[in-house]
C-alpha cells in the first residue's frame, strides 16, 4: 500500500474500525466478567449511546469547522453552560409571565442568540488582534464561566417545563429528540464543509493561510463566522440537553473542550488545520460515547475511563504527528 493510501486510510477508515473492536471487545468482556444482565449491544442500549453523544456531538461538529481552519475554541464549554442558564432563566422572567408555553421558542432564541454572540466575540478578537485562538478562548473560557457564577453564584438554575420535557423525551422512529438533532446538525455542517465554497475557504484557510490571503480569501470575516457558528452550535448543545433535564449547575461543561477535541483529533483532524472529516468526527463522538459506556459497563470507575481515553489521545496525536512527517516514506511507530 503505498504511504498515501496508507495515510488516508489510517486518518479516515480507522476510526470505524476502532469502533467495531469496541463493540466486539466490550460484548465479550460483559458476557466474561458477567457484570450485567443485560447485553451491551442491546438495541436500547444502543439507541441511548446516540442520545448520550448528542450534547459532545453538537459541539464537536463546530469544532471541526475550527480546528479544519487552524484554530481551536477552549471556551464551549463555558458558553455551553452559559446559554443553559439563560434558557432556563428566561423561562422565569417577569416580562414573559403572560406568554405560557410560547415562552418556550422565545428562551431558546435568547440561548441561540448570546451562544452566537459569545461565538462571533472570541472571533472579533482573534480578527483583530492576530492573537492565537488558543490564548484568546482559554480567556475566554474563564470570563464566560466567570459570568455563569456571577449570575447565579454557586447556586444551580433551575425550570421544569413539562411541555418542554415532553418534546426533549419524544421518540421519533425509534430515535430521541437529541438524536434526531445530532443527525441534522452533522448533516448540514457536511454539507457547508463539502458543498459550499465556505467550506473549501476553510481548508484552504488551515492549509496556508498565506496562500488563501493571496487567493483574495477574506480571513478574518471568515475565521469570525466559524467562531459564531461553534457558539451557536454550543448553545444548541444546551438547549437540547437541557430542555429535559430543567436544571443546570455552574459547573455543568467543564472538560466538555476537552471532550469534544478528543473526539475531533480521534476522527483524523489535524490540529495544524487543513484537513478533516465531519463524518470521521461523528465516529469520533461515537467512539469517545462507547469507550466510556463500555468502561462502565465492565465496571470501571470515572478516573479510569479518564486515564484511557487520555492514553488514546495521546497515542493518536503521536500518529497523527508520524502521518504528516514531510519526506518519509513509510510510517515510523
Amino acid at each position: 500500500m503505498k504511504p498515501g493510501t496508507l495515510s488516508t486510510f489510517l486518518k479516515r477508515g480507522a476510526i470505524w474500525g476502532f469502533i467495531a473492536l469496541e463493540l466486539i471487545f466490550f460484548t465479550v468482556a460483559g458476557e466474561f466478567l458477567s457484570v450485567s444482565d443485560k447485553a451491551f449491544m442491546d438495541v436500547d442500549n444502543m439507541l441511548l449511546l446516540f442520545k448520550q453523544s448528542a450534547p459532545i456531538g453538537i459541539i464537536a461538529m463546530g469544532m471541526t469547522i475550527i480546528m479544519v481552519n487552524g484554530n481551536i475554541d477552549l471556551s464551549v464549554g463555558a458558553i455551553y453552560a452559559f446559554c443553559a442558564v439563560i434558557l432556563l432563566d428566561s423561562m422565569t422572567w417577569p416580562i414573559f409571565a403572560g406568554l405560557g408555553d410560547a415562552v418556550i421558542p422565545v428562551s431558546w432564541i435568547l440561548a441561540l442568540a448570546v451562544g452566537t454572540a459569545l461565538g462571533a466575540l472570541n472571533g472579533l478578537i482573534v480578527w483583530k488582534t492576530g492573537v492565537d485562538a488558543f490564548i484568546v478562548t482559554l480567556g475566554s473560557m474563564l470570563g464566560y464561566r466567570g459570568l455563569v457564577f456571577m449570575y447565579n453564584g454557586e447556586q444551580p438554575t433551575s425550570h421544569l417545563n413539562w411541555t418542554l420535557v415532553d418534546f426533549a423525551e419524544q421518540q421519533f422512529l425509534g430515535l430521541h429528540t437529541a438524536t434526531w438533532f445530532l443527525l441534522i446538525v452533522t448533516a448540514v455542517i457536511w454539507f457547508l464543509m463539502n458543498r459550499t465554497v465556505h467550506g473549501r475557504n476553510a481548508y484552504a484557510i488551515g492549509d496556508n493561510r498565506a496562500a488563501a490571503v493571496n487567493a483574495g480569501i477574506r480571513v478574518g470575516p471568515h475565521m469570525m463566522v466559524n467562531f459564531m457558528i461553534i457558539g451557536f452550535l454550543a448553545a444548541l448543545s444546551a438547549v437540547v440537553f437541557y430542555s429535559e433535564s430543567g436544571s443546570v449547575n455552574p459547573n455543568d461543561g467543564e472538560l466538555y473542550e476537552l471532550w469534544v477535541i478528543t473526539a475531533v483529533v480521534l476522527g483524523g483532524t489535524k490540529l495544524t488545520g487543513g484537513a478533516g472529516s465531519i463524518i470521521s468526527t461523528f465516529g469520533g463522538v461515537l467512539a469517545i460515547q462507547l469507550l466510556r459506556k463500555g468502561l462502565a459497563h465492565i465496571g470501571a470507575d470515572t478516573e479510569t475511563v479518564n486515564l484511557v481515553i487520555g492514553l488514546i489521545l495521546i497515542a493518536v496525536l503521536f500518529l497523527d504527528r508520524q502521518l504528516n512527517l514531510k519526506g518519509k516514506e513509510e510510517l515510523k511507530v
